[in-house]
């Protein structure tokens, strides 16, 4: 895509991905423009190699920052930046080439005819995703419906998704959570209870093996105790809003 959106980029956030951040980024420019990378602290040496590749490509914009903060704080620091230039709505996805960039176009003509909206990802597994991590999301899943009332959350951690920038700026900014691996589920049950009304879209995702250049930084335990106490901060949120979201949901 030659022609710069204004209103819509591509916001990728990036720690230590490894090579398949390259495809990632090539993969995403060939159908959109633009296209930012958040490089939050990375110590294996993609920051350079990025910095030398936006260098001669103007729809490519690469940020840096000087430690790892997590993934949620790098999207808000980009979404800062987004929102300073006048973006609207920014597509979130991962830099290790699980998501599919080739539905980049499709998400973002969605967003552009339900700007209101967030148009989230609904993975699409095959055989090479961990059976473990398909059925441990099933849970989160569950919470966090229940957590919205059912308002139509299809997957709440699948990252690939259009964010309108406003509101979740709004949503991160009024709490100190939401900064790691939280940010994906937390993201979406804030923003439905702020009436942020979910459209859900198929989109496959893989799983790359170390062999392929995969590069996972999932801990089972650590990070499934981060879900379980937000989650617990999450319920206690609903229980204060179950009126509102109760009367939301009848009209």
């Amino acid at each position: 895509m030659n022609t710069a959106s204004t209103t819509h980029l591509v916001l990728i956030p990036s720690y230590n991905p490894g090579p398949k951040v390259f495809e990632t980024i090539n993969a995403a420019r060939a159908v959109w423009n633009p296209v930012w990378v958040v490089v939050d602290g990375s110590t294996d040496g993609t920051a350079e190699k990025l910095a030398s590749i936006a260098q001669a490509d103007p729809g490519l914009r690469v940020i840096v920052l000087p430690q790892n903060m997590g993934k949620g704080a790098a999207v808000l620091h980009g979404l800062d930046v987004a929102a300073a230039e006048g973006f609207t709505h920014a597509l979130t996805m991962d830099s290790d080439g699980q998501h599919p960039a080739a539905l980049i176009p499709a998400f973002m003509a969605q967003s552009q005819r339900q700007p209101g909206a967030m148009v989230l990802g609904k993975p699409v597994f095959d055989a090479s995703a961990p059976a473990l991590r398909v059925k441990g999301r099933q849970i989160s899943n569950w919470w966090a419906n229940l957590e919205t009332l059912w308002a139509g959350i299809g997957d709440s951690l699948f990252g690939f998704r259009v964010y309108p920038i406003e509101p979740l700026r709004a949503v991160m900014r009024n709490q100190r959570w939401m900064r790691r691996f939280d940010f994906d589920p937390e993201a979406v049950v804030r923003l439905c209870w702020r009436g942020v009304r979910p459209v859900n879209v198929d989109a496959p995702v893989q799983y790359f093996s170390s062999e392929e250049g995969g590069v996972s930084h999932f801990r089972y335990l650590r990070d499934n105790a981060l879900l379980t106490w937000m989650h617990t901060r999450l319920f206690f949120g609903f229980a204060v809003r179950l009126p509102l979201l109760a009367l939301r949901k009848l009209r």
